[in-house]
């Protein structure tokens, strides 16, 4: 069984989360991704786009294509950037070199992406209708409110955010990243029922957006609701099966609800990705193998767990079970 104290160790920070991580690190403009097939037709499927410096590769911020290949990032400070963009029926790809002007309030970045091919050998076709970049926007007005509301959120302005918001979504009823912004300002305001019902409405307007089902869970997480909360992670991981993240906070949950050899799985493929920030997924499965008896595959998750993170107090933690563990091996 748990200790609460081993709980509080063991869980990530359990707020939500805006959709642009950058807003809460830069001032600047607005930057508008449209991604396309070679032939411009738009995807329908939910893509992962991460902007990332070209100088020095290192990712400044992280969101989700809609259901027409948007996407956008606000307050990008001035320079050089890449898109990569990610999902699972097309192939990984990097995008060319652009600068950001700091004369330009809004600007605009497209990216071509190619379907990825089958077991077969053959790619798939469809996707949504030929598009132009005005057909793939949010409404201005619409844009420019959630814009405000970003910058409001990065000053950790929470009330004054809400009126932006609801304008965002009054002009355009479809805006899941609006309303996922705002239950973000309504958990930091501690109106459970608002975010839950600002959550829910961004899952109703698109229902392929990862973000959304992340905080819900988030939330199931924070009344101990460990069913449902892995229920919404499943949905998202299942839109997103690349995000470390999600699937590191879908394996903690799998534990805590008992699902021990899910949170295995699920801690062997964070394993498998870049995970330096996810280390966590380690002592997890070491849990959930000392819940199955298999306590030498215990002892070796608390030692990958080590490594990756050698100090602390989740390390002092994991020293001390590891060498409990050991003890009863001997």
């Amino acid at each position: 069984m748990f200790h609460h104290r081993r709980l509080a160790l063991l869980l990530l920070p359990l707020l939500c989360l805006p959709v642009s991580q950058l807003a809460a690190q830069h001032q600047g403009g607005t930057l508008r991704v449209y991604v396309t097939y070679p032939d411009d037709r738009a995807p329908t499927e939910q893509m992962k786009v991460q902007l990332i410096s070209a100088s020095t590769g290192m990712q400044f911020g992280e969101t989700y294509t809609n259901d027409h290949g948007g996407a956008q990032f606000v307050n990008v400070p001035t320079g050089s950037y890449q898109l990569s963009v990610t999902g699972q029926n097309i192939e990984p790809t990097l995008g060319d070199r652009f600068d950001v002007d700091p004369r330009k309030g809004t600007q605009s970045a497209f990216v071509r992406v190619k379907p990825a091919a089958d077991a077969n050998g053959a790619k798939p076709t469809g996707g949504g209708p030929t598009i132009s970049a005005s057909d793939l926007r949010v409404p201005e007005g619409a844009s420019k409110e959630f814009d405000k509301a970003a910058k409001l959120i990065a000053k950790q302005e929470w009330q004054k955010a809400i009126d932006p918001l609801n304008r965002a979504v009054a002009l355009y009823p479809d805006y899941a990243e609006a309303y996922t912004n705002l239950g973000v300002v309504y958990a930091r305001l501690g109106d459970s029922a608002k975010e839950r019902e600002a959550l829910q409405k961004a899952i109703a307007a698109n229902d392929h957006f990862a973000p959304a089902f992340v905080n819900l869970a988030r939330l199931e997480i924070k009344y101990h609701n460990f069913a449902a909360a892995e229920a919404h992670l499943k949905q998202a991981t299942s839109i997103d099966p690349t995000d470390a993240q999600s699937l590191s906070l879908l394996a903690q949950v799998q534990l805590l609800d008992h699902h021990y050899e899910d949170a295995i799985a699920n801690a062997g493929k964070v394993h498998s990705m870049s995970h330096k920030a996810y280390s966590l997924v380690h002592y997890v499965a070491a849990r959930a193998c000392e819940h199955l008896n298999r306590l030498p595959d215990a002892v070796a998750q608390f030692k990958l767990f080590l490594t990756e993170e050698p100090a602390g107090e989740r390390a002092t933690a994991a020293r001390e079970e590891m060498a409990a563990l050991q003890k009863q091996l001997q």
